[in-house]
């Protein structure tokens, strides 16, 4: 009887023991650390931050046709009610849809030139919003503002423009109703319209949107955790040994190691491109080779990226903790999830870094828009700094030798 209580004591030891050497194990490995207190942290200011469904300030370009002060008065309730931002002032519409398709404005508000005369006449005047729908959540916005301000300006006009005993023009003599007064059988009950016209996502069908994101999702986790699970792989077996041996560069190295990856990122796209289309019926408008261009920069990109991860990680685990800390605000900063123009200022300085978010305005600008990638050059060009940048710090980083 007095075995049995010594032999759980010692267990509860051997227990204690363990758990005292796992717990110093953590405390002294700064990335398990930082893993513990970084990412809790992380995902609370991101989520706190990204998540805001009250798309505010939407880029707009504005086709005044009618050039008028009633037009200018137009456009600053339009401005008034945050939901647009005027940025653009288009001459045609046909430059407005272009602006539209390069992702530079998310709604175009085009003001007829006849404006001020069907108003005042009574015959109804109509403005219209086109409305960017490849974001379901953007275009319902524009749609729920623009028919609010409508319903507002036709309440504030109903009483000078609808005939009745308040109207103007009952209030005229008699004898000039007919020439200068309001036509009742013309006259509409709405003096003003706004028409919200969705391109590129008419239906607003939510997979249109999320496919071509997942395009840059998927690339950006699975290049970047390729490539530097390789390398670590490398270190673990032993086999970086036979890389210190050979007369190979660190820059031939690097470029050696990318090359592969870059075919099966190639290979993803059009196997998600193929799913798409097949299962959601996602529609394919633009070229597939210019989306295969700038496919293979923002892949490389991410190869690049993993080679930077790969170079202070010393256990696969750390670089997948490591890959977790750049994937998560990629996801949530990039417009994948939520409205871009929604964020606020500082989150979208560090979204315009990161080049998921330059990938996924090509992406549903080529696949969605039809867009040329002439047209998206910035969003190549964003990309290929930012790999042109990794591949330099992995180049000096990464070090021939045994870590």
């Amino acid at each position: 009887m007095s075995e049995r209580p010594s032999r759980a004591l010692l267990s509860l030891w051997r227990v204690i023991a363990v758990a005292r050497k796992e717990l110093l194990q953590l405390v002294r490995d700064r990335l398990s650390l930082g893993f513990i207190v970084g990412i809790p942290s992380l995902q609370l200011l991101l989520f706190g931050y990204a998540i805001n469904l009250d798309v505010r300030h939407i880029p707009t370009g504005v086709v005044d046709q009618a050039q008028s002060a009633l037009s200018r008065q137009l456009v600053g309730e339009l401005a008034a009610t945050q939901t647009f931002r005027p940025v653009r002032a288009p001459k045609s519409e046909a430059e407005a849809t272009g602006l539209l398709a390069a992702s530079e404005v998310g709604a175009v508000v085009v003001i007829p030139p006849d404006l001020d005369r069907r108003l005042y006449r009574g015959r109804g005047a109509e403005i219209s919003i086109l409305a960017d729908a490849s974001n379901p959540t953007v275009a319902a916005a524009v749609a729920a503002a623009g028919e609010g301000l409508g319903n507002a300006i036709a309440l504030r006009a109903q009483p000078f423009l609808v005939p009745g005993e308040a109207s103007v023009a009952r209030r005229l003599p008699p004898a000039d109703r007919a020439l200068f007064g309001v036509r009742e059988d013309a006259v509409r009950a709405s003096p003003l319209r706004i028409a919200v016209v969705p391109f590129y996502n008419p239906e607003r069908r939510t997979p249109v949107f999320i496919v071509p994101g997942l395009v840059g999702v998927i690339l950006t986790m699975t290049m970047m955790l390729m490539t530097a699970l390789a390398v670590v792989r490398e270190r673990e077996r032993g086999t970086f040994e036979f890389l210190i041996a050979t007369p190979v560069r660190r820059s031939e190295l690097m470029v050696g190691k990318v090359i592969p990856y870059l075919i099966v990122g190639q290979i993803q796209v059009a196997l998600v491109l193929a799913l798409g289309a097949w299962i959601f019926d996602v529609p394919i408008h633009g070229s597939l080779v210019e989306l295969a261009l700038g496919a293979a920069v923002f892949v490389g990109a991410m190869l690049t990226l993993g080679l930077v991860i790969s170079a202070p990680a010393r256990t696969q685990f750390q670089a997948v903790q490591m890959a977790f800390f750049f994937f998560l605000p990629s996801m949530l900063l990039s417009g994948f999830m939520f409205p871009f123009d929604a964020m606020p200022e500082p989150a979208q300085w560090i979204g315009s870094v990161l080049p998921l978010t330059h990938f996924l305005r090509i992406t549903r600008g080529i696949l969605l828009k039809g867009a040329p990638l002439s047209s998206l050059l910035d969003e190549v060009a964003a990309i290929a700094l930012f790999g042109a940048v990794t591949l330099a710090l992995a180049v000096q980083t990464f070090t021939k030798r045994i870590a």
